[in-house]
């Protein structure tokens, strides 16, 4: 009898243990759906494929969208009749930073778009819309966007093809954001087929981050990066004779339209941007090391930003040639930078090394006044030290003081800088036009990112532009702090 009770507890016990796992492992999932369904809730619901997001505007109107300084930019407008329209009263001026909101979505309108279309008034509210048979006002989103700084940058890029990325140092917040070509958002179901078929503007390609160029002398920031870094006891003491070019085997690099800069010092150099100079650093570095500090600086990697961007490239390693190091350098051949991921460098030379995560929204309100959801600063971490962020911080400086962006000196406020020329495809000469930045240079407030498309030097085409920028904030600001 013992033995057989003793069986049927042997029988038994695979059971049991098969049991327990399973409830587990099904405990385990349920556990990990719920987590999953609480961290990817908005991705789950802005999903195309979803249809929850046809429930909710169905009981809810699109909520409206407002700049930093409370102007209306994205609003739900109601026919006598209910019928929903959404209207962009500032027409073009936001076009790629607000977005739309019909034939899928872009900028705010995008990744917005979860607050926008969930409704958090009181209940009793609700109650009183669903027995009167309207619909609930969705969210509000309050961006970070300035009118004023937007329309400048919008101003002063004029006719030419770009872009422009205004934030502030410390916090990362988005000023502006702007792209020529832009369209009307108002208009945008009425044109999309133009808008796809469209082989020459793509007016719908948001340059500031997706767009792809060569950042031509902007990027001897980071060249000069990799050599302080390499040299830590030595690059002071550099000194090179600039005759107008460079040559290493059959290969040479010029300067710009031929300069010949004479002897020059490691800031001088870059003060003047000196092509020859920065090739002979480059073929100096250690080709590995440097790949190595181009990934750190963000290079081929994901970017903490919310819109959709793409990723530069600098094909820098082991194999990388003489002659297209030599390009690489001085920010050309196969190298290519967003003006969003150059910002994110320039940002974290103003910020002590640290680069803020640049962000467009400040909050989500319901119409009643609750606040949903607050933005705070995010720090992503730092892509260089204090040390090699003042030295870059100097050189910067340089170039304003007695390099390519004289312009900037008569300021009210100290700027630190560097313009580029890129060159681009088989025509000589032909450049685009570049400008990065910040000011106060002693205590930074406000970054600035300027592509000017095909237009020539960066001194002379994205220098103004900044110009415009920084006067329009300072002025600004100096006027909100008089009683």
């Amino acid at each position: 009898m013992k033995e057989t009770k003793k069986n049927d507890k042997a029988k038994r016990f695979p059971i049991v243990v098969i049991g327990t796992f399973f409830c587990a492992l099904f405990v385990y999932m349920i556990l990990f759906l719920i987590r999953f369904v609480l961290e990817n809730e908005q991705d789950m619901v802005n999903h195309s494929y979803n249809s929850r997001q046809d429930i909710l505007l169905s009981q809810n109107y699109r909520g409206t969208i407002f700049s930093e300084d409370g102007q209306v930019l994205a609003r739900a407008v109601i026919d006598e009749i209910g019928h929903e329209t959404r209207e962009y009263p500032y027409g073009k001026l936001f076009a790629h930073a607000v977005g739309y909101s019909v034939n899928g979505r872009m900028g705010v309108e995008a990744f917005a778009n979860y607050y926008l279309i969930n409704t958090n008034i009181s209940v009793n509210s609700k109650v009183q819309n669903d027995l009167a048979g309207l619909k609930n006002p969705g969210d509000s989103v309050y961006s970070t966007l300035n009118t004023k700084l937007q329309e400048v940058a919008d101003r002063e890029l004029n006719v030419y093809r770009g872009a422009v990325i205004v934030t502030e140092v410390k916090t990362g917040r988005v000023l502006a954001l702007v792209s020529h070509p832009n369209f009307d958002p108002n208009t945008v179901e009425d044109q999309w087929d133009s808008f796809l078929n469209d082989q020459t503007d793509a007016v719908l390609l948001n340059r500031a981050t997706q767009g792809l160029y060569p950042p031509g002398s902007t990027f001897k920031i980071v060249t000069s990066l990799e050599y302080m870094r390499e040299f830590p006891d030595d690059y002071e003491k550099f000194s090179f004779v600039c005759s107008g070019e460079y040559k290493h085997g059959d290969r040479r690099i010029s300067c710009y339209h031929g300069t010949k800069h004479g002897t020059v010092d490691f800031r001088k150099a870059f003060a003047k941007s000196c092509n020859s100079a920065y090739a002979n650093i480059g073929m100096a570095l250690d080709r590995e090391h440097f790949q190595s500090t181009l990934s750190e600086l963000l290079f081929g990697r994901e970017l903490p930003f919310d819109m959709v961007y793409s990723k530069s490239s600098a094909p820098v390693n082991g194999q990388t040639s003489d002659s297209e190091m030599m390009q690489v350098a001085i920010g050309q051949g196969m190298t290519q930078i967003t003006p969003l991921h150059l910002h994110m460098i320039t940002s974290s030379i103003a910020n002590g090394g640290v680069l803020m995560k640049p962000y467009l929204v400040d909050r989500v309100e319901s119409v009643e006044g609750k606040v949903v959801k607050s933005y705070q600063p995010s720090a992503e971490g730092s892509l260089m030290t204090v040390e090699e962020s003042a030295v870059l911080t100097e050189l910067m400086k340089a170039v304003v003081e007695e390099g390519t962006a004289r312009r900037l000196k008569d300021l009210p406020v100290t700027v630190a800088g560097k313009t580029g020329s890129a060159e681009f495809g088989n025509v000589k000469g032909e450049s685009h036009a570049w400008f990065t930045g910040f000011a106060p240079a002693e205590d930074p407030e406000i970054a600035v990112t300027i592509l000017v498309e095909e237009a020539g030097s960066g001194g002379d085409y994205a220098v103004p532009c900044a110009k415009a920028i920084f006067e329009t904030y300072f002025s600004k600001e100096k006027v909100a702090q008089e009683p």
